[in-house]
Order: structure tokens, then sequence, then C-alpha cells
């Protein structure tokens, strides 16, 4: 443990002041105080309460005086009944507002003070928390859209997801004491639908002999992939191991500079090998190396938004354009899961599956709320990501889920193409929330000039991000384009896809086969030669 000593002792002579704050009191004890905070209102809350021990309970006060509330679904896994009381309570108290999310959860917005304690009630009453949502927490564990589910599922993760909850999920010796927030995934299908290498600590489907497992890769955040610690982990042992690298972060992890406290920092401070021993020596497992990586398959859904798990099993597609939902639709599709026997997955880019016997497939096609989905099932609409935007977020450059969907509507229009894939990502600013550095191409909102020299919304666009087969981040193609100029260059881009893919060929694969040996300025070339 040498190495992580110093480089605590090193980078920790002076805190953050967020460090500052989590000394005042517990986080537990403004939890406690919910019903009294809401009879004194807003001009009582402290200003720590709402900076920080509010957020530990997913609680975000918001400009107009109302609130952000994020909500955890582990493994984005939701039964009926759940779906149906989320959608009401959003109806209720939330303008029937919900947004899906990147990490396979839910937020509502304008909620009232005086409602929170009763909001957190509806939820717990059956089994959803927001604990540990927002700040210095342990965010939702993500997996596949699928598991446990079909072929594809080798090892089912969410009885592992549960147990590796359990080490933090509303312990008070966990709640908001990591030095930043951690991300962590586990995929134990054969699909890498999760974005497996973008996440503090993933566990990846492998094997090792005879034995499938897991690899584990460490240090993943937006812009960077995730290392491979060179360790095998059984399923069995993937509990100790989360609990032993998250022991390291909490105690070692840096506390000084936010921008630079993630655990990619410490990992780079000390290096992987020292990380590692430090591992081994926390959990006493004794690990078998690395194994073979197993989740090399991409999916590709047809043309009605159907994937075929297994004969008897089938996931419905209902692509939510940038993950804009409403409390009333969810509600309702939960009642269609409960009349099919079905379950809801959502996906980390921001929609959702029903799945369900291959039999009772029609039922859900001919539903009202798929019929009302069924526009946006193309290409476009699939595979997009949106973070918030301007609307919601003060980072934020422009609107960004607005100018999504515009994109999307544009392209169907302009260059609609049956089959394949394409993956569209767009964060409205440089932190990069929508994870636009994976895609297949990428947006991230700045501001730009038009033909008149006026400065007004724009992008840089981004080409050949990886995220399914292995990890690769995208390598930028435009710079400060407004955004109309932006919908030009894409749809050049999209019809050269047309044009020269192989049957049924994902971007991603046609990227790697046309792209990957240009340069950008040889690639900008041909598209717009080929126009």
């Amino acid at each position: 443990m040498e190495k992580l000593h110093e480089a605590r002792e090193l980078r920790n002579k002076k805190s953050n002041k967020v460090e500052e704050t989590k000394s005042l009191k517990s986080p537990m004890s403004v939890y406690g105080r919910l019903d009294e905070i809401a009879a004194g209102g807003l001009e009582n809350l402290a200003d720590e309460d709402s900076s920080f021990f509010l957020k530990c309970f997913g609680l975000f006060l918001k400009k107009d005086g109302r609130f952000m509330l994020r909500i955890r679904i582990p493994g984005g896994q939701l039964t009926p009944a759940q779906a149906v009381k989320l959608g009401e309570v959003s109806q209720r108290y939330g303008e029937d507002y919900i947004d899906i999310t990147t990490r396979q959860q839910l937020e509502f917005r304008f909620l009232r003070l005086e409602d929170i304690a009763v909001v957190l009630r509806e939820l717990d009453s059956v089994g959803i928390t927001t604990f540990q949502t927002g700040i210095d927490n342990f965010r939702n564990i993500v997996t596949s859209s699928f598991d446990g589910l079909g072929d594809t599922s080798i090892i089912e993760t969410k009885p592992l997801i549960d147990s590796m909850q359990n080490i933090f999920l509303k312990n008070e010796e966990w709640i908001g004491v990591l030095p930043r927030k951690f991300n962590t995934a586990i995929l134990g299908n054969t699909i890498n639908d999760c974005n497996i290498y973008g996440h503090d600590c993933c566990f990846v489907l492998a094997q090792s002999g005879e034995t499938k497992g897991f690899n584990l890769y460490l240090g993943g955040k937006v812009g960077v992939q995730a290392e491979d610690s060179g360790l095998f982990v059984r399923p069995e042992e993937v509990v100790d191991t989360f609990k032993a690298v998250t022991s390291l972060f909490k105690e070692y992890g840096f506390r000084d500079n936010r921008n630079k406290n993630r655990l990619h920092y410490l990992l780079e401070a000390v290096g992987m090998d020292a990380f590692v021993n430090a591992i081994r020596s926390q959990s006493g497992l004794d690990y078998l190396p690395g194994g073979e990586l197993l989740a090399t398959n991409e999916y590709v859904l047809d043309e009605s938004g159907l994937f075929t798990l297994d004969s008897e099993t089938r996931a419905v597609h209902l692509s939510v354009p940038s993950g804009i939902f409403k409390g009333s639709d969810l509600a309702e599709i939960g009642r269609l899961a409960q009349g099919v026997d079905g379950a809801i997955r959502l996906s980390v880019e921001q929609s959702l599956y029903i799945v369900t016997d291959a039999a009772k497939v029609m039922m859900i096609k001919n539903s009202d709320i798929y019929n009302r989905y069924e526009t946006y099932q193309n290409i476009y609409f699939n595979h997009q990501i949106a973070c918030a935007g301007t609307a919601t977020c003060a980072f934020a450059v422009i609107p960004n889920k607005p100018d999504a969907i515009e994109m999307a509507e544009y392209l169907q229009r302009e260059v609609p193409i049956a089959g394949g894939k394409v993956r569209m990502y767009w964060s409205a600013c440089p932190k990069g929330c929508g994870i636009h550095g994976v895609a297949d191409i990428g947006f991230e909102g700045c501001k730009a000039k038009d033909e008149s020299g006026e400065r007004v919304d724009g992008v840089h666009i981004f080409l050949g991000g990886k995220a399914t087969r292995g990890a690769q981040e995208a390598r930028i193609l435009y710079k400060s384009l407004p955004l109309g100029a932006a919908q030009e260059k894409v749809k050049l881009l999209m019809e050269c896809y047309r044009d020269e893919r192989k049957s049924g060929e994902s971007f991603e694969c046609f990227d790697s086969r046309v792209f990957s040996a240009l340069s950008t300025e040889e690639i900008v070339a041909k598209i717009e030669r080929a126009s």
C-alpha cells in the first residue's frame, strides 16, 4: 500500500470546499428532517443542504425553486407495478415529465419542496429508492438491457448488482463519503449495450480456461476508457472485489482538486500494478489472470424494433426521443406489461424494452402506446442519446435534446435507411454527459459563427467512437459548425454510409472498414466528393 499512502499524502494536503461541507453534519440527519425542512420552506433551507446533503438522496434544487429527483433503477430493470407507480407519481407531482438517463435510471423534474417527502414514501412503497444517486456516491450500477434473458446472456448479473448494492446502499458509512462519484458496470452478456468500458469499475464478461467470469477494468470516465487490470474475477469473487476497489478509493482517493479526484487520477498517480496489488491485499483473493473477452457481439434491431432473445422470448423496443418521456406513458406501459406478463428494461440509450413471450408481441404492437412511439422507430432515433441541455443544466451551451431530435427528423426525411445501426450521441457541453466520445457520430455543443458572423448555437462533430466490441474515443471531424450546417454535413456522411455499406452493416463496422485508415481530411474529402 506504500504507493497509495504516498500519493494520498502528496495530494491531500489541502481539501476542497465540498470536503469541508461534509464535516458539517451527516447526510442522514438532513434526510430525517425532510418533513421539517418542507414545512419551513425554501428560505429556511441551509445552503449546505441544497449544495450537498440533499443531492446524496437525488434531490437537486433548480433555479425555479423546484427540484429534480434522480431515481435509482438497478440494472435498468422495472417491474410493471413499479412502472405504474413511477408514472402516477410523476403525473401527480412532477408535471408528467420524466427523463430516461444514460445510467438506466429515471429523473423527475418540477417537484415542489413540500411534496418531496411524500414522493419518496410513494416510491419506497414499491421498493424504489433515490439514495446515493448524486454527488460523491455510488451511482446506479448498469448492465445489459438483456441481462438474464435469452441466448446471449451467459451470467445473470442482477443478483450480483443487488449484492454489490447491499454494501453501500442506505449504509451511513458510505453515504456521501467518497472523494468523487463512482460509476460501476457489470456485463454478463455477449452483447455490450451498456458502454461497458466507460465506468470507474467495469466487470466485463470473459472466460479463463473453462471458467466464465469477468475481466476487471478500472478508471474509465467521460473521455477516458477503462484500463485492463489483468485480473479475472470469478462470479463468487465479484462482491469482495468491488468492496476492495471501492474501499481503496474511499481511503486513498484524492480530496483536493475535484476536477481530478476520480479513480482514474489515483490510478494515474500510483500505476495499475500497485493498485492491483492493493486489491489483492484488501480482498485476500487469489485471482486468475485475465481471460478471453466474450462480450464481442453486436445487436441490430429489425425495422419493427423487435429483438429476438431466444425461441420463446422477444424484446419490443420503444424508441424515446432524447429520453424525454411522460409519467402517463410510463404508467400505460406498466399496465401493458402487466397484461402480457412482461417486464420493462431501460437502456443506456435512453429508451426502453418490453420483454414478453413471442406469442404476445402483437398485443404490444397493436397498443395505443406503441403506436404513439412507432414513428421514432428508425435508424436515427433507435440509438440516440442526448444530455439535459440549457433548459435544465447550468453548464449546457446548447438546448441539445431538441437539437438531437431535429437532427434525427431531418435525416429521416433526407436519407431514410432501412436496417443498419448508427449511434448518435449528443453532449450539450465539453463535460460530455451525452458520452459523445464513444458515439459513431458524436456532437458536442459549442458556439459557432453563421455566414453573417453572428454567434449561434453549434456543435463539434466527432466520428468513429467504439463501445461495442472494444473501446475507442472518437476523433473530431468538424469544429464549430452552426446546427444547420451540421445537419448538412451529417447528411453527406449518412449518404456515404447508405451507398457503401454492406448489407445490414452497422455504422461502427462500416467506419472501421471504410474510414479508420483515413485521415480526417481524407474522410471529409471523400464524403463531400461523393455528394
